[in-house]
């Protein structure tokens, strides 16, 4: 699911490592898993190895979005598989990761995931594809000429990969609700509610005693923090929500 991908990322990019050109590496001059080639597919097609070293994080983030989160479906596989598919694709590209993917949860294996693959992955155990395609993963791995010079670091990330991957079944980030900026400059506006929290906070004690009809030494016994905050939770927050909700109706209906 696609609010996985800002989490999944940072994860695939600790074991990418940073720059590095080594002769062995079929993929050339690479950045933070980026390669030379898809450098030049995504962002720069005349760009040289110096423009690879320069990458931005949002340069890279588009990257790997684009050519192998968005490619493998990751945003329509369930929680902790998305990670595990995306992290495969980035090792050893799309084609084979969705590959893999069809073949355990029975679905034609074309390299391609769409509806067909994504119900059927629903349709199974996550927590078992999930170690299945780790597990086959890691079979071909140790097949390939080059496992006796970076299998140690393939094992480990695979492991690592599996681990997080189940820790994530059933349970996706949370969802970050924004609420959109022409509704919140209305809100400030017509309930000058802001203003009134920053009163509130920047008379100290006086300010929140006056609401309870408490001295400041109940209030400094208590906590000043928790105090405020139970007040925001008590007071405001249905009374936010209904001004939210009516003035972002009035907006839409203008």
């Amino acid at each position: 699911m696609d609010r996985n991908f800002k989490r999944a990322l940072p994860l695939v990019l600790k074991h990418e490592g940073g720059w590095a050109d080594d002769p062995h590496d079929p993929g050339g001059a690479t950045m933070r898993g980026v390669t030379i080639g898809t450098f030049r597919r995504y962002v720069k097609a005349d760009a040289t190895k110096a423009d690879l070293r320069k990458i931005t994080d949002e340069q890279i983030a588009t990257v790997y979005y684009r050519q192998y989160w968005s490619v493998v479906q990751a945003h329509n596989l369930p929680s902790g598989l998305d990670y595990v598919v995306f992290d495969y694709a980035v090792n050893s590209g799309p084609g084979r990761a969705a590959k893999s993917l069809q073949k355990i949860v029975g679905a034609k294996v074309d390299g391609r995931v769409g509806p067909a693959t994504i119900a059927a992955a629903e349709a199974m155990d996550t927590a078992d594809i999930v170690n299945a395609i780790c597990d086959e993963r890691l079979a071909f791995l140790k097949r390939l000429k080059t496992w006796p010079r970076y299998g140690k670091g393939w094992g480990r990330r695979v492991s690592d990969v599996r681990a997080t991957g189940l820790s994530w079944v059933g349970k996706p980030a949370d969802v970050e609700v924004k609420v959109p900026e022409t509704v919140e400059k209305e809100v400030k506006k017509k309930t000058g509610f802001w203003g009134w929290i920053t009163g509130i906070l920047g008379g100290g004690g006086a300010g929140v005693a006056g609401l309870f009809g408490m001295d400041w030494q109940a209030i400094a016994a208590i906590g000043a923090v928790a105090v405020i905050a139970l007040i925001i939770v008590l007071l405001f927050g249905r009374q936010l929500a209904r001004q939210v909700k009516s003035i972002r109706e009035e907006l839409e209906a203008a």
